[in-house]
């Protein structure tokens, strides 16, 4: 299945994609949040559309959409898990995965507007692949984390270089921004997706390529990620785990390069679809 949330931003409807065809599923009366993957939601869903598909009114073309996911209790996220995007920020390939957080307030449709915030200078840009946990997890063994997978999204993981690394602390600093994390166009389960391991995940500023990587080459795999987290915080349904982003990223340009105002960011993820968003300044 497709999950997609559509409609006017802090009151989106859910919708389910079927065959290239969006429909609207808010008769269903559930948003898709903790509770909602918590309670076995994905096949409760399927039989639900399956009994009421001639009825489904259709989505119409060009309304937004929001985050195929309801704002999660957390979005963590894995630094520099690419050998080329560590190399170009000057950093050494970590022995273990570096994790940080983004607020949930970042979280924002696949194609609203980033805003740069008030005095930033250094605002970039990031596609990854965003994994979204299914069931409540803890100390987790690698040999059954792919179990606890709901499903996965795009996500660009913008980032406020300025500070996250020279405004002293943690990462979290220049991550959790509003607008830093717009996910979708949808949530695609598992078996939509295939070999996860193998996607090929790219990004355009004003058309020019700036990011063109795959999956294959993640430091450390999906598996491996969701277990490791696991054994320092619980993941509970709805969760994102966001595995990082290949080489191609503003700070690691010579000269660096950043976003301005009237920028267009494009991105994708094969089988994940496309997002663009178009940066404003702070008003």
């Amino acid at each position: 299945m497709k999950l997609i949330r559509h409609g006017e931003l802090n009151n989106e409807k859910t919708g389910i994609i079927l065959d290239n065809i969006s429909y609207d599923t808010s008769a269903f009366g559930e948003d898709y949040n903790e509770r909602f993957f918590g309670t076995n939601g994905l096949e409760r869903l399927k039989t639900w559309v399956m009994k009421n598909l001639g009825a489904l009114p259709v989505v119409a073309e060009g309304v937004r959409l929001g985050s195929p996911i309801a704002r999660p209790s957390k979005i963590v996220c894995i630094g520099l898990n690419y050998v080329d995007h560590a190399r170009e920020t000057g950093a050494t390939p970590p022995p273990e995965p570096v994790i940080f957080m983004k607020s949930t307030t970042a979280l924002a449709g696949p194609n609203d507007n980033i805003v740069i915030p008030r005095n930033s200078k250094k605002t970039d840009w990031e596609v990854e692949l965003a994994v979204v946990i299914g069931r409540r997890a803890s100390y987790v063994s690698e040999a059954e984390a792919m179990s606890y997978v709901a499903g996965y999204c795009l996500h660009n993981d913008v980032s406020e270089r300025e500070f996250q690394i020279e405004r002293s602390g943690t990462w979290d600093k220049g991550k959790g921004c509003d607008t830093f994390a717009p996910m979708g166009p949808w949530m695609a389960t598992p078996d939509e997706v295939g070999d996860v391991h193998n996607l090929r995940l790219w990004l355009t500023v004003n058309g020019k390529k700036m990011q063109d990587g795959t999956t294959s080459n993640f430091i450390f795999n999906i598996p491996f990620l969701i277990s490791y987290t696991s054994q320092f915080m619980t993941l509970l349904p709805g969760d994102v785990i966001s595995t990082g982003t290949p080489a191609g990223v503003g700070l690691g340009m010579t000269p660096n390069v950043y976003l301005q105002p009237g920028d267009i960011v494009e991105l994708g993820i094969d089988k994940l679809g496309q997002a663009r968003q178009k940066v404003q300044a702070y008003a």
